[in-house]
């Protein structure tokens, strides 16, 4: 049976890598859905929500059936760049992504629309450009809830199991996280296995939920 250690280190990575890219588009989303009015505003606002309101093993499907060999964006990944996602640790990453992604750029958005708008019109007639007022005023205004919304990218991220399972497998030392190894020792009836991996979830939970709910107080 797979280490714990090992599943613990896969399931941070998956953590982190998935976090830090849905951050950035997260962001992206939160700041054309915020400061931007657009045709089509409507549709870009319910395609990204939606993964919140499907089953995760359907989200799973579908990255599956875009990345697998049998479509073809998934065999010209791997004829031109010889790339196979599906069943890999990346395709984890995918998964937690897109099951984060609603979450994330809900939270950017309270958090963008949370600035004074007055403070952009005085950076821009400083002179700021769009980056640079995003850098020195919005960011450190929105900080807090910013900082709240990557916590909670992770922490779903970690937990993410249906759409994982589907896309990425449950396969020893490649791409059993946390929850696939749990769900593997319940299936296996290794009770006494399991708790180690039970504990290690309970204390990353209680503290990236105390870190979020502090900054959630910060922005009150």
């Amino acid at each position: 049976m797979e280490s714990d250690l090992s599943i613990i280190i896969l399931s941070l990575r998956v953590g982190f890598i998935s976090t830090f890219i849905t951050s950035i588009f997260a962001f992206s989303f939160a700041w054309i859905l915020v400061k931007k009015n657009f045709r089509g505003k409507f549709l870009l606002d319910l395609f990204i929500s939606l993964p919140i309101a499907l089953p995760p093993v359907l989200v799973g499907y579908f990255l599956l059936w875009l990345f697998g060999r049998n479509n073809i964006f998934g065999e010209f990944l791997y004829q031109l760049f010889g790339i196979n996602i599906t069943f890999t640790w990346f395709a984890a990453v995918l998964a937690s992504f897109l099951v984060s992604l609603p979450l994330v750029t809900r939270s950017f958005m309270i958090a963008i629309s949370g600035v004074d708008k007055n403070m952009e019109i005085v950076s821009k007639s400083l002179g700021l450009n769009s980056f640079q007022t995003i850098w020195h005023i919005i960011l450190p205004i929105a900080k807090n809830g910013i900082i709240a919304g990557i916590i909670l990218g992770f922490i779903r991220s970690l937990s993410e199991f249906g759409a994982t399972i589907i896309v990425a497998g449950n396969i020893p030392g490649k791409t059993q996280t946390i929850p696939l190894g749990i769900y593997t020792r319940i299936s296996s009836s290794s009770d006494s296995d399991i708790w180690p991996l039970i504990m290690v979830s309970i204390i990353i939970a209680t503290i990236t939920l105390s870190i979020y709910y502090y900054l959630l107080r910060q922005t009150d």
